[in-house]
């Protein structure tokens, strides 16, 4: 449910930096720590270019997109967001990569 009012949020340049708005940011996961007062959004800059520049729009417009993303659900809390690099893109590259080995392959088919 976070994830998918991040990613709209985001999308729909609900927040009012321009900077913010013209990037392109996947949001591939949000766990919810077990208090849910805490909410660690993995994410990745479009091309994965620009991470630093992703990373310090979304420290600095955090408090808005927290409001942002509370707003309309039923929360007992607007929980702090805290944003990690989304490697999930990089580990699927690594693992097709080994399954393209030959040695891999023959000892799958065998």
């Amino acid at each position: 449910m976070l994830r998918r009012r991040l990613s709209e949020v985001l999308q729909r340049g609900e927040i009012h930096d321009p900077e913010l708005n013209r990037m392109v940011i996947t949001v591939g996961e949000v766990r919810v720590s077990p208090d849910l007062r805490i909410a660690t959004c993995y994410v990745v800059p479009l091309g994965g270019q620009g991470q630093d520049e992703m990373f310090e729009l979304l420290h600095r417009n955090r408090g808005e997109l927290r409001r942002a993303v509370a707003n309309g659900q039923k929360l007992k809390f607007a929980p702090e967001l805290k944003f990690r690099l989304d490697e999930t893109f990089d580990r699927l590259d690594d693992t097709r990569r080994m399954f393209a080995d030959e040695k891999v392959r023959r000892d799958i088919e065998s």
